[in-house]
């Protein structure tokens, strides 16, 4: 059986495959980033996962997509991590931008990613081309959920933010000064912190301040990591992750002047996994 999985630092999707292709089961864990989280943090996350656990020893093959695997020490800790805990499987560690192309296209297209961070390649059809390395939330990560949450906390702290607006940002979460410091400066993962803000963007009713900020980011977004590829006025434009979903309309407007076009796009990564390696994976050994 194959185990497959798309990671964040926010969340992990999992979903378990039979020889068929047939899903045994689908379940979620916390964020499994290996360049934010420790080790024990990480065996706790999976250890806590029932549906993990109780198949921990009849899977054969554990393909793991995510964020913070792009380089070599963080996806080498979590694939021992996972060699441990599935000892009978074969385990492959990959960055999420993989999980992406394979959700999004088989064809050559650019590929973007606007999750709690945000990333683009290149797919040619056979490899991905990262033009700009991602520096992550503090430099990078235009249009994601932890520059949007930066966005929200500024503008509020700044008096930038609508009245109305600003009373119900602080129905939903705690802004004194003190908690945002400790939960910056002094707590684990204030990239996933920042990003859990943003859900106040795509839970309420849009209004023109939202729309501003989400067409600024996204406009910033469209300029770094679309644009340095000059293939973009050639192949379509593929987007993953909520914050694209829930943007669509804006993310369209945001390209129109650029004469680019919009491909697929795909609000959860896992679903496009599983379609790929039904018809690229399983069908294809079975010939």
């Amino acid at each position: 059986m194959i185990l497959l999985a798309d990671g964040g630092s926010t969340k992990c999707d999992w979903i378990l495959l039979d020889e068929t292709g047939e899903i045994v089961f689908k379940t979620r864990t916390e964020g499994l980033n290996p360049a934010v989280f420790e080790k024990s943090l990480l065996e706790e996350r999976i250890n806590a996962n029932h549906e993990l656990s109780s198949y921990r020893e009849k899977v054969d093959i554990v393909n793991f997509y995510g964020a913070g695997c792009g380089t070599k020490k963080p996806a080498a800790m979590l694939t021992k991590i996972f060699e441990e805990f599935f000892a009978e499987a074969e385990v492959v560690v990959k960055e999420d931008m993989v999980a992406a192309v394979y959700a999004a296209t088989t064809e050559p297209g650019i590929v973007c990613i606007l999750g709690t961070g945000s990333n683009s390649c290149y797919y040619d059809g056979d490899d991905i081309h990262m033009t700009v390395d991602s520096l992550g939330y503090i430099l990078m990560d235009e249009a994601s959920g932890n520059h949007f949450g930066k966005r929200l906390i500024r503008d509020y702290y700044y008096k930038r933010m609508p009245p109305e607006v600003a009373a119900e940002f602080e129905k939903r979460f705690d802004l004194s000064s003190d908690s945002i410091k400790e939960n910056l400066y002094k707590k684990d993962n204030p990239n996933t912190y920042l990003a859990s803000f943003a859900e106040f963007i795509f839970t309420s009713e849009r209004n023109g301040y939202f729309y501003k900020i989400v067409t600024e980011g996204i406009q910033e977004f469209v300029e770094n990591r679309v644009l340095c590829f000059p293939e973009a006025q050639n192949v379509p434009i593929h987007f993953i992750g909520s914050i694209a979903h829930f943007s669509e309309d804006i993310i369209r407007a945001a390209v129109w002047p650029y004469n680019l076009t919009v491909g697929n796009i795909v609000r959860r990564p896992i679903d496009g996994i599983i379609d790929y390696y039904r018809n690229e994976v399983i069908k294809k050994n079975k010939v």
